[in-house]
């Protein structure tokens, strides 16, 4: 699956509120912009996506039942 049919997965089910699929979109796009970027800038992007996923830490708490 690339990065377009992902997007228009989490368009149609309704998943674009939900943070955790936004950062595997981040990551399918990285992926396929690898080859066009240096290792220090996809290093960097890459840092980015785990910082988001990291402070997603809290943001769960209470809120299982909502979003799942």
């Amino acid at each position: 699956m690339n990065s377009e049919e992902l997007a228009r997965y989490l368009e149609a089910t309704d998943s674009t509120f939900k943070p955790w699929l936004l950062a595997q979109l981040r990551l399918k796009k990285l992926e396929e912009r690898r080859a066009n970027l240096s290792s220090d800038e996809y290093a960097n992007q890459l840092a980015d996506i785990h910082q988001s996923v990291m402070n997603l830490g809290e943001w769960w708490r209470d809120r299982q039942d909502e979003v799942f």
